[in-house]
């Protein structure tokens, strides 16, 4: 059984054209020029279309543990400054 539907190709397909053409914008407007980039977009595009397309796997992520990563990071940084 396959993963991605057809409709979910066809949309990475065109993501990956308008990179290439240097048309693809992300949300905040900017030029998409990472391939990562571009396929994460088509994917979304995809699930917003209704296409055969698996959940997102930072879905899960986010509701794990009390503090954030973010909070964990900036006490390292803290630290490494001090020496």
């Amino acid at each position: 059984m396959a993963k991605y539907g057809k409709k979910a190709s066809e949309k990475v397909e065109r993501a990956m054209h308008e990179r290439k053409r240097g048309t693809l914008k992300s949300g905040s407007g900017r030029t998409v020029k990472s391939r990562k980039q571009a396929i994460a977009i088509g994917l979304s595009e995809a699930r917003e279309a209704g296409a055969k397309v698996p959940k997102r796997k930072s879905a899960s992520r986010k509701s794990s543990g009390g503090k954030s990563t973010a909070t964990k990071r900036t006490g390292s940084r803290k630290t490494a400054k001090k020496r």
